[in-house]
């Protein structure tokens, strides 16, 4: 995501502070709720520090990107059984005029294929995505209280194969899944204080210095184990402080222990997917193009669908050194290197930004600064310079390039795919930020052939430069009309300024409604893009501070963008995102489009007009300022 690297100046006390803003729409509070208590599993077998072990008498092994994972196809059949009764009680109160849904579901039910199969994709962007993307995720989610009420939309979540999040979104989807699925109201109750003056302070409830000797003694035994360590290993650890419900952070949750544990083996949650960038190594300055791989990381593998290396390796045993593919005989297996923070870490790891800005060059500025801020005194200038030296104790410095970049060494892909693969005489596999070819949707995941997903709810907190205009969305049809997203399909997206001038960018909007016009079979995107409904928030991505009343207005706002202000913008929103889900199903059922849809369709679909004058800037108010 091309927005402004974290500075020095955030780390110096962007202080907590009330704003006085109206009271927004009424989206109540949680009920069957499941405690934020630790889901993923305490699976790595030493902490932080990835471990050799004996192989499994199957070594592991690299996979083709032809096919979807063995994992994944059984998966999805569990998957299944649980998104049918999703959405007939998702379609109980989602009503269509003149429509049965549910009998309609219930009608083709004994032919899953001709169902739904929706996505959901959560952008980056900083704290502001994380909330941002927290308000929709809780607007969709049928536990938060009256969310399956008349204009609510609560089940859409239940009723979702997958979900995909990327950088600041990331956080909030690891927070979710991690912490046992849990709900945005207990995470706001129970885990997410982020109320202490920056993330380099560390959460309230500790100490600064504990909190930074934990987590540079933590990366510090990665390295002492023989390992690369670099910037997002120290990102993702304070990340896991902040996010997770669990003991130092989550130093023991494993990525890939989510596929081990009962609830989603049963198939009770979509299956969470996290995107990272790659990047040459030889240019840590330098922000990925298109061309650069796309990778996710599901609970069962890390890869890219991309044809250079068209590869996955099996999550559980990243940090093993393959070598075109395989385990040689004479090595062993790694386990524990996927930390869940790490990989959160890597996600949104933008410390190649700005010509490597990197950690150890903010923290300098921190001390530069305090140095002349007498009110601080000289306790904090001897803290951060003992963190400064701590730091670069715990990251490798054997190159200039490894305090910038997530470094993944061994490279799982070192001599996979030798003719197409640029990687593959590499030993190091650099990877950033999943938003930095300006992807800042986690798209790619969603709109491959293989997964047949039919609908995405593109829920975008970009700022270019305040607040979305679309270009997360271009950016994806230009990789795909490019032939560089291998086996995908993507609506027609009108550039920037259409956005601007149609108003795309202030409301939802779908892409891809007819699918007779499309030359392969594409996904539905609904786009709902940040916009002020009940809270100006367009909050910088390089505030890490919010209070209470400021954070739960940024989430409420996400929710209100979600559904419409509870329907307070448009009676019939949730009609209309009903006709969304329905449409492709529609197609492959042959059944008659009901006048209902037809409607929601000619409201929110993009016709194909463009309007490429220069737009004048774009500078909303909040729409329900005294909603109550």
């Amino acid at each position: 995501m091309k927005e402004t690297a974290l500075l020095a100046s955030i780390f110096l006390g962007v202080l907590p502070y009330t704003l006085a803003f109206p009271s927004p729409v009424s989206q109540g509070h949680v009920s069957r709720d499941m405690s934020p208590r630790p889901r993923a599993l305490p699976d790595a077998p030493n902490g932080y520090a990835p471990v050799h072990v004996t192989c499994p008498a199957t070594r592991p092994r690299l996979r083709s990107a032809s096919t979807l994972s063995p994992e994944e196809i059984s998966w999805l059949d569990t998957r299944r059984s649980q998104t049918v009764p999703a959405l007939k009680d998702f379609f109980g109160h989602v009503e269509i005029d003149d429509f049965d849904a549910v009998s309609y579901l219930e009608r083709h039910s004994n032919n899953s294929a001709s169902l739904p199969n929706i996505g959901i994709a959560i952008s980056g962007g900083g704290f502001r995505a994380m909330l941002n993307g927290a308000g929709a995720i809780k607007a969709f989610d049928n536990r938060t209280e009256g969310a399956t009420a008349k204009g609510q939309l609560g089940g859409l979540l239940q009723s979702a194969t997958y979900v995909a999040a990327l950088s600041g979104g990331s956080w909030m989807l690891a927070s979710v899944v991690i912490n046992n699925f849990t709900t945005i109201a207990a995470l706001q109750e129970d885990v997410w204080d982020l109320s202490s003056p920056n993330i380099f302070y560390g959460p309230a409830s500790m100490e600064p210095a504990d909190y930074w000797g934990n987590i540079t003694a933590q990366v510090k035994a990665k390295k002492a184990a023989g390992f690369v360590t670099s910037d997002a290993d120290i990102w993702g650890r304070m990340e896991g402080y902040y996010f997770f419900n669990a003991s130092h952070g989550g130093v023991d949750l494993t990525w890939s222990s989510i596929a081990k544990t009962k609830n989603f083996q049963h198939g009770e949650m979509p299956l969470p997917l996290v995107v990272v960038d790659g990047q040459y190594f030889n240019l840590s300055g330098e922000e990925p193009t298109l061309r650069e791989p796309v990778y996710e990381f599901s609970p069962w593998e890390f890869g890219t669908y991309d044809d250079s290396i068209h590869g996955f390796a099996p999550l559980e045993y990243l940090g093993t050194r393959f070598v075109d593919g395989v385990v040689p005989e004479n090595e062993t297996c790694v386990r524990g290197y996927d930390n869940a923070g790490f990989i959160t870490g890597t996600s949104s790891d933008i410390w190649n930004e700005n010509n490597g800005y990197d950690i150890a060059a903010t923290l300098r500025g921190v001390i530069s600064e305090l140095s002349t801020n007498t009110t601080e005194g000289t306790e904090a200038v001897q803290m951060y310079s003992a963190v400064l030296k701590e730091f670069l104790s715990a990251v490798s410095s054997n190159s200039s390039v490894v305090n910038g970049p997530a470094a993944y060494d061994p490279n799982p892909f070192y001599q996979y795919n030798k003719d197409s693969s640029p990687f593959a005489q590499d030993t190091r596999l650099t990877v950033v930020d999943g938003g930095e070819d300006e992807q800042n949707i986690p798209l790619e995941p969603l709109i491959q052939r293989k997964r047949n997903v039919d609908v995405i709810f593109a829920v975008d907190s970009s700022v270019q430069p305040y607040w979305p205009n679309g270009t997360s969305l271009i950016s994806t049809y230009e990789r795909v009309l490019a032939g560089l997203a291998n086996d995908t399909s993507f609506p027609s997206i009108p550039d920037a300024k259409t956005f601007v001038n149609l108003g795309l960018n202030s409301q939802p909007t779908f892409f891809g409604c007819n699918s007779s016009n499309l030359t392969t079979p594409a996904p539905l995107v609904v786009y709902l893009p940040n916009h002020p409904v009940t809270y100006m928030s367009n909050v910088s991505q390089e505030v890490t501070s919010y209070n209470t009343s400021r954070r739960d207005a940024m989430i409420i706002n996400g929710y209100n963008i979600a559904t419409q202000a509870n329907g307070t913008l448009d009676a019939d929103w949730t009609t209309c995102v009903g006709c969304a889900i329905l449409s492709r199903s529609f197609d492959r059922t042959d059944t008659t489009v009901p006048e209902a849809c037809s409607q929601c369709f000619q409201h929110y679909c993009w016709n194909g007009t463009i309007d490429n004058r220069t737009p004048s800037a774009y500078d909303p108010n909040v729409l329900l300022p005294s909603s109550a």
